[in-house]
C-alpha cells in the first residue's frame, strides 16, 4: 500500500501518533486522561504530518478561562514561501467548558498539574492531544514503580515458564 501524499507530492503521515512524552508517566502519576482538539496554523499541521513535533518540554495551563499548551515545539515547515509560525507559540486548546473548568479546578484546589501525553491524528485527520491530570512523583514513588513493574514482569516470566 502507497503512503499518502499531499497536493505537491510529499509524503504524509494521516493517521496515527506524532508525538508522545515519555517522561510524563515516570514524573507523574496521571489519574485521569483527557482528549483536546489544538487551534494550529496551516504550516504547522503540515510540520505535524511530516512526523516532526517534540512534547517533552510542554505543559498546559488556563489563561482567562481557556487552556494552552505552551512550549509545544512544532519545527517550521521547509516548504512555505511567505508565511511561518512561531516553533514555540502557546497554543489554544480545545475542549468542552465544563471539563475546562473541572481541569482548571483540579489544577487550583489540589495541586495538580495537566501534563500532554501524546500528540496525534484521530480517524478524520484532526490534530489531537490527549492530556493527562496526575500529581508529581517523588523519588520514591518513582523507585516504588519500577520495583513493582519489575515483579510484575518477574511474575509473569515465572507463570509462562511453570504454567
Amino acid at each position: 500500500m502507497a503512503k499518502p501524499k499531499d497536493r505537491r507530492g510529499g509524503t504524509l503521515i494521516s493517521t496515527g501518533r506524532v508525538a508522545e512524552n515519555r517522561r510524563a508517566r515516570h514524573d507523574y502519576a496521571i489519574d485521569e486522561t483527557f482528549e483536546a482538539g489544538i487551534v494550529l496554523y496551516g504550516t504547522e499541521v503540515k510540520s505535524l504530518r511530516q512526523g516532526r513535533a517534540n512534547l517533552s518540554d510542554s505543559y498546559a495551563g488556563g489563561k482567562e478561562d481557556e487552556l494552552y499548551l505552551f512550549n509545544l515545539h512544532i519545527p517550521e515547515y521547509g516548504n512555505a514561501k511567505h508565511f511561518t509560525h512561531e516553533p514555540r507559540r502557546p497554543r489554544k486548546l480545545l475542549m468542552r467548558k465544563r471539563e475546562i473548568q473541572k481541569l482548571m479546578g483540579a489544577v487550583s484546589r489540589k495541586g495538580m498539574t495537566l501534563v500532554p501525553l501524546t500528540l496525534y491524528f484521530n480517524a478524520r485527520g484532526l490534530a489531537k492531544v490527549q492530556i493527562g491530570l496526575g500529581q508529581g512523583k517523588r523519588t520514591v514513588d518513582k523507585r516504588e514503580t519500577a520495583k513493582q513493574r519489575d515483579w510484575n514482569r518477574q511474575k509473569q516470566r515465572l507463570l509462562r515458564d511453570k504454567g
